[in-house]
């Protein structure tokens, strides 16, 4: 008996490994624990963290993203925990908050401006909603190239390296000098 559970554990770990991302994100694990850390009081947080290991909810969180959620993210690339997370981010001329979105981010303003960064799978393309009206931002040919679609309509083919985001800063900062002049 003993040594078939020896067996059947060796078994199912060996499992949990070929089927799990060995670096997972943890979303799942991490939005419970961020849920938790929430709680302004740390009296009140110490006792609702204790609570939740005592009712197994960050067991069966950190089970579910071994066994489920890290592997799905391991093999087609994308994390199903992932969308819905909103944060607030303080650019130059302000805050925004910043939604992910299954296939992207929703930006909006202080004022309630807002663009949504699409990404097409299928196209392997960038794009920007606003108004109703999509804006081509950028496009990956593969995995060293790029098109980049400029304000002006043009597309400028951008190798994605420090030299290629030199050249391509350098060409757009000189169109912008001659149409200001």
């Amino acid at each position: 008996m003993k040594r078939r559970f020896v067996s059947v554990a060796a078994v199912a770990l060996a499992g949990m490994l070929m089927f799990s991302s060995c670096i997972g994100s943890f979303g799942l694990f991490n939005k419970v624990l961020a849920w938790n850390q929430t709680i302004d009081n740390k009296f009140v947080n110490e006792v609702v963290f204790f609570a939740m290991w005592i009712v197994p909810v960050y067991e069966i969180s950190f089970l579910a993203d071994i066994l489920v959620i890290n592997s799905i993210e391991f093999w087609s690339g994308e994390n199903p925990v992932q969308a819905g997370i909103v944060k607030k981010v303080q650019g130059e001329n302000g805050v925004y908050t910043v939604e992910t979105l299954e296939n992207g981010y929703n930006i909006q303003n202080e004022a309630g401006q807002q663009v949504d960064l699409v990404y097409d799978k299928d196209s392997n393309t960038w794009s920007a909603v606003a108004n109703g009206e999509s804006t081509k931002l950028i496009k990956f040919e593969d995995e060293k190239n790029a098109i980049v679609y400029l304000p002006n309509g043009q597309e400028k083919s951008v190798e994605l390296s420090n030299d290629g985001v030199l050249a391509l800063r350098q060409s757009v900062e000189s169109t912008m000098f001659y149409a200001a002049k």
